[in-house]
């Protein structure tokens, strides 16, 4: 059951994503007074929708995405444009062209698109990414500042007989516990690790890495200072004392929403950026033998499970729970903020891409004199957005298959 909620939530959280995107397309558009015949959530057959004013708002079937139709998208061909193709045929860009000027009623030819300036363009097609970077980074403050973050105090929570067990019987493997041995005991707070004044946890960890022989170790126990001698052994290429530090949930600043931001859309820009190669490697990793790259990119389903093995695992409580549920959502919506940013037709970035190269050529023919060469015609680019439409429908069902047949999984 908690499995299922998990699923759910994350298609829910899709879908107010989703929706809030295209909000963020066509509420600028609505206010520099474009016409918008349609905002839909979803695609396929519509299961719901009701007209308000110009505009009819509805749900369909397939919840796997949504868009906003933007009337005038594309500008008449200019003169001596080609309309045509060798075989006689009306050309892609042409048909975009027609398609567009259809979606304007009589009279309203005035609303197009593509008679903003090249500010309003940007606002427009910007408002849906930002949208979702803005909603990331709530989602982050909620986490930090809400929830805040597992921190290891100098309190000890556990002092093992045994190094990395709870056996009292050690062996080679599990030595005894330095700690323990010299007399350290859970609830003691570290005061001092040698000649380090213990400020938080790290300063523990970092004392005994680059301790030489016994250390003189302050605690205070039950109000009072005690001293004890302790020192640690080698296991592997670490010193270890044998001591498990207390955590404690403390909340974080604006500083820190800000560096989990930046941190997460570094990481996610570094995914896109290599995303054919990415998707390659899982395409391997299904039609071969090689494992499932725990790190490797994931569709909405790899999504979706990650959140129902969150919500069904055992012993997590409650706001752990909420906490990476939050954090899936955030890292959704800085994916889709980054991803759309991709300059390529049809994703956002495609049509700011546009909208500078109109804004630069405006910008030359004004310094150099020549006449205003009118909005750009971005319909030449119809032939590439099918193209990329085409790879993105392939990727998205690779991704998804692999992530039924070969999961990547928490547990």
């Amino acid at each position: 059951m908690s499995y299922a909620i998990g699923i759910l939530l994350t298609i829910v959280a899709l879908m107010i994503s989703v929706a809030l995107h295209e909000l963020g397309h066509m509420i600028p558009a609505k206010k520099f007074g474009v016409y918008v015949p349609q905002y839909m959530v979803g695609f396929g057959p519509t299961l719901y929708s009701r007209q308000v004013g110009d505009t009819e708002y509805g749900v369909k079937a397939i919840l796997l995405g949504g868009y906003v139709r933007l009337a005038g998208m594309y500008a008449p061909a200019r003169e001596g444009v080609k309309l045509t193709n060798r075989k006689g045929q009306m050309t892609l860009a042409q048909e975009a062209r027609l398609a567009s000027a259809e979606e304007l009623p009589k009279g309203r030819e005035s609303q197009a698109f593509y008679n903003l300036s090249v500010p309003k363009k940007l606002a427009v097609m910007l408002g849906g990414p930002i949208t979702n970077l803005l909603l990331a980074i709530v989602l982050f403050a909620i986490i930090v500042l809400g929830f805040g973050f597992n921190v290891a105090t100098t309190t000890l929570d556990q002092v093992p007989q045994c190094i990395g067990t709870t056996s009292q019987t050690c062996t080679k493997q599990n030595p005894k516990s330095p700690a323990y041995e010299a007399g350290l005991r859970a609830g003691d707070k570290i005061v001092s690790w040698g000649p380090v004044q213990a400020s938080s946890w790290d300063d523990v960890v970092n004392a005994i890495e680059h301790q030489d022989g016994a250390a003189k170790v302050v605690v205070q126990r039950d109000g009072v200072l005690q001293e004890f001698d302790v020192t640690p052994v080698q296991v592997g290429e670490r010193k270890v004392a044998g001591i498990i530090s207390k955590v404690e949930r403390e909340r974080g600043t604006l500083g820190d929403v800000g560096d989990i931001t930046w941190q997460t859309f570094k990481g996610t820009a570094s995914i896109v950026l290599v995303l054919p190669r990415a998707v390659w490697d899982v395409g391997v990793q299904l039609f071969t033998d090689a494992p499932r790259d725990p790190n490797s990119v994931l569709s909405v389903v790899g999504v979706g499970r990650i959140a129902g093995e969150v919500s069904a695992e055992q012993g997590v409580g409650v706001a752990d729970r909420a906490m990476l549920l939050l954090s899936l959502w955030a890292s959704l919506n800085m994916a889709l903020f980054v991803f759309n940013l991709i300059p390529l037709p049809p994703l956002d970035g495609g049509h700011v891409a546009g909208a500078l190269w109109e804004g630069l050529r405006r910008t030359f023919n004004r310094v150099t004199g020549r006449p205003d060469p009118g909005p750009a015609d971005t319909a030449r680019m119809v032939p590439v957005s099918y193209v990329i439409f085409v790879l993105l429908m392939a990727m998205t069902v690779l991704l998804i298959v692999a992530d039924i047949i070969k999961p990547i999984s928490l547990v």
